[in-house]
């Protein structure tokens, strides 16, 4: 594993976006509501915090994570990849990229919530085997992983508090 001195990867930066945009999210990216049982921002919000951390967009790879802002007042009008949104899409992209030693942000998947930083990523997956929902590493308190994400806003929860799942998935996020 990649040593934190080698990794590029600013987590006070992800974490102080994550912090400053959890329970307020930022007007200069799109918003995506809760929809049904379909999702909504989580993982959106994700990726604005690992891009805030110097993570670089990657553009026409098979694994390609980015945000185009279409230079309009309306968000609505924006792009962006299925893995900056979806959350299952992103948790295969940083995994694959980890595996190919990918020029981009990557996870390494690692056995124990006690293993992670600040600005780690902890992926949830349901009873169906589906990763469903996204959040980041905001803090620590005696007694557990604190995490910030979307849908529905929160800033420094429990992780287990977050939302019921069948399975964590808990990645080490390096550049």
């Amino acid at each position: 594993m990649i040593s934190d001195r080698q990794n590029r990867y600013n987590r006070a930066r992800a974490v102080n976006y994550a912090k400053t945009y959890a329970l307020s999210p930022n007007p200069s990216f799109k918003y995506f509501k809760i929809y049904e049982n379909l999702g909504g921002d989580c993982t959106n919000f994700i990726s604005q915090c690992l891009l805030a951390g110097d993570a670089p967009m990657t553009y026409g790879t098979e694994h390609a994570w980015w945000y185009n802002k279409a230079g309009t007042y309306n968000t609505n009008d924006d792009s962006w990849s299925v893995p900056w949104a979806v959350a299952h899409s992103l948790y295969w992209t940083l995994k694959v990229n980890n595996e190919a030693n990918a020029n981009a942000v990557k996870g390494v998947e690692v056995s124990s919530v006690a293993m992670l930083e600040l600005g780690d990523i902890i992926f949830f997956e349901d009873e169906n085997g589906v990763i469903f929902h996204s959040t980041i590493v905001t803090g620590f308190s005696p007694t557990s992983t604190l995490v910030s994400h979307h849908t529905y806003d929160a800033l420094d929860v429990p992780y287990t508090r977050s939302w019921r799942a069948k399975r964590y998935h808990y990645l080490k996020i390096r550049i």
